[in-house]
């Protein structure tokens, strides 16, 4: 996948709040957000979803794409390539545990985006080389229930040795230091707490 360079990749990942027990209430708050990162311009969101059965993500992702069309935003679905591709979603995200992007690369177009989950530049370019249209680096920043972050010196390393390759910043990201992350040479920066926020979305719309 060919990304813009004049905007920051925002990259929305949903909050991990289904269950198969309250799928059909959470459906209607989903869609409004999905509609709402589609209006506000952000390139990339991913279904990660884990308390779901294959079923229930099947059928959300579809929602999640059916959802985006006509407007530039793309769908990816964590680590699960068989939900991915029978749904019509854009793309997968791999995390540390997934089989690696030159293995997806065997079963699908080149359009198909593949993103991966990283913490050192080892990782990233590693991820870079095997096939990976971008990489997340991180946490950059405290995170609750997450490893130690790996710091924003991390960051600036890959960053500035990765030129190739997208460089997205994840990790306790907000509104109070998403300049930062850029400032120190990420592409983008993805986020769970601060992006599952329609408002946040706008303001973000207005800024970037």
């Amino acid at each position: 996948m060919r990304f813009d360079g004049t905007a920051p990749i925002i990259y929305l990942i949903t909050d991990g709040s289904f269950t198969d027990q309250n799928f059909e209430s959470r459906v209607g708050p989903f869609l409004e957000l999905i509609k709402a990162a589609a209006a506000a311009n952000i390139p990339l969101i991913q279904i990660r979803e884990k308390g779901l059965s294959a079923q229930n993500l099947f059928r959300l992702s579809c929602i999640a794409v059916g959802s985006v069309t006509n407007s530039p935003t793309r769908i990816l679905i964590n680590d699960r390539l068989d939900v991915a591709i029978s749904s019509g979603a854009h793309g997968v995200h791999l995390t540390s545990s997934s089989v690696k992007a030159d293995v997806i690369r065997k079963f699908v177009s080149s359009d198909f985006v593949v993103g991966a989950s990283t913490h050192s530049y080892e990782e990233a370019a590693d991820a870079a080389r095997k096939g990976a249209d971008f990489v997340l680096v991180g946490p950059i920043f405290e995170t609750p229930g997450k490893p130690a972050s790996v710091g924003i010196e991390s960051l600036i390393e890959t960053a500035s040795r990765l030129t190739r390759t997208p460089v997205l910043a994840i990790g306790g990201i907000d509104d109070s230091n998403y300049r930062a992350v850029l400032d120190a040479g990420a592409t983008g920066f993805a986020a769970i707490r601060f992006l599952n926020n329609a408002d946040n979305l706008a303001k973000l719309k207005s800024k970037c």
